[in-house]
């Protein structure tokens, strides 16, 4: 095998720019220019233009409907405009940006490349199939290069196939062959046109061999073999081998305008989002009674409905921390075929947790068992009959009534489906019969340790409760994971938790009230500083982020709080209800209607995920609490008086405002460039090799979110694309200790990535919006200031 480094080096530094992919299955949100992050915004749209063709900004039109809707003032807008260098008024501006589009040329003729593009794609998606094709492709365990090289060479859309079993078996060989005259100097430049030609498919196969997963170790690719695959088949359609020079016609001016637009549309909606912090840090008064139950929900956007709907039913109290709990591990559920890493993808798995049977629950592990092995075999064999050319046709005259009254009334009566559907599937649910491997065994064979140590368990408690920055326990904790329900969906995991690597959050949450019900533990947590009372019980659940339904895991729930379980299930069906009816604006039975939509194959968006992301408080819930933040802000609970060397808001600005940036990212660009940086309508989606979705009948692999998940209709867009807006209720000297320490946040905060805003609890509670370079200007037009003087940075008035 060839080991010529100068040529992987250049097949490294040209992927730079191309963002990892994840498989939809276990779907992780990403900034689609994140290998541009480390550039100020502006340029790194302008570079996404130049590389994939996509646009980077809101289009005229999604500015002046925001405008005309008040979501910008303006006020800022016409003083925005002038910080930009752009002396127009608002109107005028708008031209400029239509004009600029109109001068864009288009072009549908198809092209060599579009050629190349067309068989590789092919060859692509039949070697990274993920069980989802009957009859797979050959010698995929000799890696995507040898395959290829092997069924290649009998494809009737090369002009000349036989030339490929030509190529040298070592696919850096064949890349100097296929190079040719190409000096060295020129490689990267020649790699990266290539590999950002399809940038989906390469950051899938950046991520996988990254990864090392399963798959990949059954089917190895890498990005050398893609490459060899790929100039070979240009070679064959005598194609451009080298890239096109790019073009100098960028319009400057345009780009200004736009961004002076976004700027302002921001700039609106986080005055009001920081002035009402800023006034409940003000007036905020804290209340030391006893709640009688707390609950830990994700920092999920959609948490924050729920949470306002559950706290106004009762003496409850929510807080918000990372949905996977803190606990960074490798999932294998009861019976499941492989196990998910079910933490951040900036987090390594660190412990493998399987569900095991519970002694003493034989009886509804054999029902479970009996249950899913009839389902099971059904399916199998369903499959196979309409797979198989000889019974194809036999199968669909002998079900074809019976098959096509289920069809219809899975696409006509949804609603009366569900119901079906709930009463006949009656076996229990692998947690009434199954606990969560905590305890670590060190006799398993695993890539991972099984389970967690003792002291592993109290620092992942302690973690949390430190972050959270809590000092009292109610009867009843309540860790709330949550996951999505929807039917006939390729995108279902995107609606899932994204803090669990698109996985649902329930196992999560399990894991850490297993941990934290430990009495070695909590005697260990109260000999440092958390007195949990005697009668505190922590309780698992799960969030259906579809329905609003609250699932309690209280099967091991001692009967000395039973009246506290079925008050708080009482008040969750309240709270279900009430936020199902703001979310739906349904009339009637708003959870009728959520249910519907959860169980109907034919709804293109059966809840909105986390459309409509725009902001990020960092703070206590009691800043929060009296405000309806409209389901558009990420909670993270924190309280600086109890963080005195600010390490937990140096985890939570370093872990989850890192993550939800990335979110955030995604819907923006998802929302203004659909069919480049999303991944278009569903209505033309295909599902590839259970691993993606392209348009119609193939092409590059889509990475970003479907229109119907960003827009209410073609040219109407649900998700209003803003940068993420974050709060942070803390002194202003620590966030900026912290930001000097870190490189990549200041990166991100000096290029425009998102914004960051302090509200300061030491200097009478003004805000402080960050500037750049470490320096704070007053949201109340003061003058700017650094922020890390000897002295206090800004002095009280």
């Amino acid at each position: 095998m060839s080991t010529d480094p100068a040529i992987r080096e250049s097949i490294e530094r040209a992927a730079e720019p191309i963002g990892r992919v994840w498989p939809l299955h276990s779907f992780v949100t990403a900034n689609p220019l994140a290998g541009f992050e480390d550039e100020p915004f502006p340029e790194a749209v302008r570079k996404g233009a130049d590389r994939f063709g996509g646009d980077g900004y809101p289009s005229p039109e999604m500015f002046e409907a925001a405008w005309e809707n008040g979501q910008i003032d303006t006020d800022v807008l016409t003083d925005t405009l002038a910080e930009h260098g752009c002396q127009t008024d608002p109107e005028a501006s708008l031209e400029r940006m239509r004009a600029a589009e109109s001068e864009t040329p288009a072009t549908d003729e198809e092209t060599p490349t579009d050629r190349v593009d067309a068989v590789v794609t092919k060859w692509l998606a039949a070697f990274v199939d993920e069980g989802q094709a009957t009859w797979s492709m050959p010698n995929r365990e000799d890696g995507f290069y040898a395959a290829f090289r092997a069924a290649a060479q009998y494809d009737g859309q090369l002009p000349d196939p036989g030339s490929v079993a030509e190529l040298p078996e070592d696919p850096i060989d064949a890349l100097h062959r296929l190079l040719g005259e190409v000096p060295p100097g020129e490689w990267e430049e020649l790699f990266e046109s290539h590999l950002t030609a399809l940038p989906g498919w390469t950051g899938y196969i950046k991520q996988r061999a990254a990864d090392g997963g399963e798959w990949q170790s059954a089917s190895p690719i890498t990005l050398a073999g893609y490459l060899a695959a790929r100039l070979a088949v240009t070679d064959a359609f005598g194609a451009p081998l080298t890239p096109p020079a790019e073009s100098d016609d960028d319009d400057d001016d345009a780009v200004a305008i736009a961004e002076a637009w976004l700027s302002a549309w921001e700039a609106t909606y986080r005055t009001e989002l920081v002035g009402a912090v800023a006034e409940e840090s003000a007036t905020r008064e804290t209340d030391d009674s006893r709640p009688d139950a707390q609950f830990v929900f994700c920092i999920d956007t959609r948490s924050e409905v729920i949470r306002r709907h559950i706290e106004a039913t009762g003496d409850y109290e929510t807080h918000g921390y990372a949905g996977f709990f803190g606990v960074p591990m490798r999932y294998e559920g009861y019976d499941a075929d492989v196990a998910v890493d079910a933490c951040p993808p900036i987090v390594d798995a660190q412990h493998r947790i399987t569900d095991r049977p519970s002694t003493g629950e034989d009886a509804k592990r054999r029902a479970h068992d009996h249950h899913h092995h009839t389902v099971g075999t059904g399916e199998k064999v369903l499959k196979a009959l309409k797979s198989n050319a000889a019974t194809a046709f036999s199968f669909v005259e002998s079900a074809g009534a019976g098959y096509g009254a289920a069809l219809a009334a899975r696409t006509l009566l949804p609603g009366r489906l569900s119901d079906v559907l709930a009463t006949a599937d009656d076996a229990p649910p692998e947690r009434e019969f199954c606990e969560p491997t905590v305890d670590y065994n060190p006799d398993a064979v695993s890539e991972l340790r099984e389970g967690l140590t003792h002291e592993e368990k109290v620092e992942y408690a302690e973690t949390a409760f430190d972050l959270m920055g809590w000092e009292q326990f109610a009867r009843v904790v309540v860790f709330a994971g949550h996951a999505s329900e929807t039917a006939n969906n390729p995108h279902d995991a995107s609606l899932d938790c994204g803090a669990c690597a698109g996985n649902p959050g329930g196992p999560s949450a399990r894991v850490l009230a297993a941990i934290c019900n430990d009495q070695a533990v909590k005697s260990d947590l109260r000999e440092r500083g958390f007195d949990i009372p005697a009668d505190t019980v922590f309780v698992a659940a799960e969030h259906n982020t579809t329905t609003d339904d609250m699932t309690l895991y209280d099967e091991r729930v001692p009967e000395s709080h039973a009246e506290d379980i079925d008050q708080l299930e009482a008040d969750l069906d309240t709270a279900q209800s009430r936020a199902t009816a703001e979310r739906t604006g349904a009339d009637g039975d708003s959870v009728r209607e959520t249910e519907r939509r959860a169980a109907d194959w034919a709804e293109t968006r059966p809840e909105w995920g986390l459309a409509g992301n725009a902001g990020f408080v960092i703070g206590p819930r009691d800043l929060t609490e009296n405000l309806d933040l409209d389901g558009r802000s990420f909670l993270h609970s924190y309280d600086w008086a109890t963080d005195a060397e600010g390490d937990a808001l140096e985890a939570i600005m370093t872990g989850p405002m890192v993550v939800t940036q990335w979110i955030n990212a995604q819907y923006y660009f998802s929302t203004v460039d659909p069919a480049v940086y999303g991944s278009g309508s569903k209505v033309t989606q295909n599902p590839v090799g259970n691993v993606g979705v392209y348009q119609g009948n193939g092409g590059d692999l889509l990475t970003g979110l479907p229109l119907q998940s960003v827009h209410a209709a073609d040219d109407e867009p649900y998700h209003q694309p803003l940068r993420l807006s974050t709060v942070i209720h803390a002194p202003v000297e620590r966030v900026t200790e912290i930001l000097a320490d870190d490189d990549q946040l200041t990166q991100l905060l000096d290029n425009g990535w998102l914004s960051l805003t302090v509200v300061d609890p030491e200097q009478d509670h003004r805000a402080f919006h960050y500037d750049g370079d470490l320096e704070w200007a007053p949201v109340d037009d003061q003058p700017p200031v650094t922020a890390m003087p000897e002295t206090p940075a800004v002095a009280d008035d």
